[in-house]
């Protein structure tokens, strides 16, 4: 097993561990809940957190609808969301929402004898798979894409999210941005109403349910396919250049976002231009209190992003999520400067 295998794997196992188990709170320690998209490079991040400080993170990767209500409850010090949230509810809420990393969505299938990343697709081809119009993977626009490939007289068993997910806004954007059907008919959101296929709970659970089902097909961010072994597929991205799932095109789709112009660091990267761009790609964003009800705990949160936005840059490219820019992380500390407070009205962060 190579490193950045094994880095992925005990990265999952952990998440795994804290979707189930809630360690004691103590002092020094700090919690929060919400997307499974970053968990992995979460639990990265908190274990080398704790041995370098002794502060521990206590993360529950219980997607990003769950995670923005218990920040808006106050029940968690910090809450994470893929799907950024809503302008209106931040400023209700009283939350400063700033990006970690930045991940990619991938489309995964089951076929026998199809390798990993053989496969040609394009948006508006699987926007058809989820809204039940294309039902065969032998069907005539597929083979049309992949000659030589074998595609088997075999039904298409689309797999989703079944929870409130970031991953299912990120999927759902780019299937908005590819087909006037989908954007139509479904449209983006972090849970909407699925015209074909069957619900899993959790990135983990979607690639548990591809990899045991023949014919399925379904989303996940890139780690969770990477670790499990998924036949991941091409796709045509905006170029009209077929690419497949790398770290590199992951880059090129980031590199394309527009940060300055983006409120609430909500920068879009999803199908950009550029010939190697891969077309899912997006930040993971925290919503934290600028009026927290604990300071010490809100001051140890912006302490752990701080400490990964200056050592955890190579964690997180072994996961294969992409680090945010120098200036994007200066931004993001200067907002935590201005934004948060304790009771008193005095900045938290110094």
């Amino acid at each position: 097993m190579t490193n950045t295998a094994a880095a992925m794997r005990a990265s999952l196992a952990a998440v795994a561990l804290m979707g189930i188990f809630t360690a004691p709170v103590l002092a020094g320690d700090f919690t929060g809940a919400g997307a499974s998209f970053p968990a992995p490079v979460y639990a990265a991040w908190g274990a080398d957190y704790k041995a370098a400080t002794g502060n521990g993170l206590n993360y529950q990767a219980i997607g990003s609808g769950g995670g923005q209500t218990q920040i808006l409850n106050r029940t968690v010090d910090f809450g994470a969301s893929d799907a950024p949230m809503a302008p209106e509810k931040l400023d209700s809420g009283k939350l400063l929402q700033f990006p970690t990393v930045v991940g990619s969505v991938v489309v995964i299938v089951n076929l026998d004898g199809v390798k990993a990343d053989e496969l040609k697709l394009t948006g508006p081809v699987v926007a058809d798979m989820y809204l039940g119009k294309i039902a065969k993977w032998n069907d005539p626009v597929i083979a049309k894409l992949n000659p030589g490939v074998k595609l088997p007289d075999l039904a298409i068993l689309p797999v989703y999210r079944s929870d409130g997910s970031g991953t299912t806004y990120v999927f759902t954007t780019y299937l908005s941005a590819v087909s006037a059907d989908w954007k139509g008919k479904v449209g983006a959101a972090t849970s909407v109403k699925w015209e074909a296929g069957n619900g899993a709970k959790g990135n983990d659970g979607v690639a548990g349910a591809v990899k045991n089902a023949k014919g399925a097909v379904g989303y996940v961010e890139y780690v969770y396919a990477s670790a499990n072994s998924l036949t991941t597929t091409q796709l045509q991205n905006k170029a009209g250049k077929f690419v497949t799932p790398t770290v590199p095109a992951f880059q090129a789709a980031a590199a394309a976002a527009d940060w300055d112009a983006a409120k609430n660091f909500d920068a879009s990267m999803i199908d950009t231009k550029g010939d190697t761009a891969w077309p899912i790609v997006s930040a993971t964003f925290i919503e934290l209190p600028k009026d927290p009800k604990d300071a010490a705990a809100s001051l140890e949160v912006m302490k752990f992003f701080d400490w990964a936005y200056k050592n955890g840059d190579a964690t997180a490219e072994k996961l294969h999520y992409i680090a945010l820019p120098a200036a994007v992380k200066d931004r993001v500390r200067k907002a935590w400067a201005a934004e948060v407070k304790d009771a008193s009205g005095a900045a938290i962060w110094k």
